[in-house]
């Protein structure tokens, strides 16, 4: 089971991902202004640094769950896990309604990861 969680982990970080890399094409191909261009690859680095950062937390919490008699952490349902950084709980895309994980507010002023 644990290997089940860290493989949808791994997809699901390498969907952010392209999703960022992607959205940075778009961003660089309507501007000729170079800060922009430079503005869209800092948030691709972000969005890729924070789908890697998710990742582990995942992996970290599937290793965790695997010694618990219940294989959830006090508090937490199927699908998610809590944000290190702020100890929020940060809800993972199952890929059937179109939400995509995501930090909890204020990690990241003025970004926002749904809508690509």
């Amino acid at each position: 089971m644990q290997s089940a969680k860290n493989v949808m982990a791994s997809a699901q970080s390498g969907m952010e991902k392209s999703k960022a890399v992607a959205q940075e094409k778009v961003e660089k191909m309507k501007t000729k202004d170079p800060i922009q261009k430079d503005m869209a690859t800092e948030k691709k680095e972000a969005k890729i640094n924070e789908a890697e950062m998710l990742k582990q937390q995942a992996y970290s919490q599937n290793a965790a769950g695997k010694n618990t008699t219940s294989g959830a952490a006090p508090g937490a349902t199927a699908g998610s896990y809590t944000n290190s950084t702020t100890s929020h709980p940060v809800e993972a895309d199952t890929g059937l309604h179109g939400t995509t994980a995501h930090a909890a507010h204020g990690t990241h002023p003025g970004h926002h990861t749904t809508g690509y």
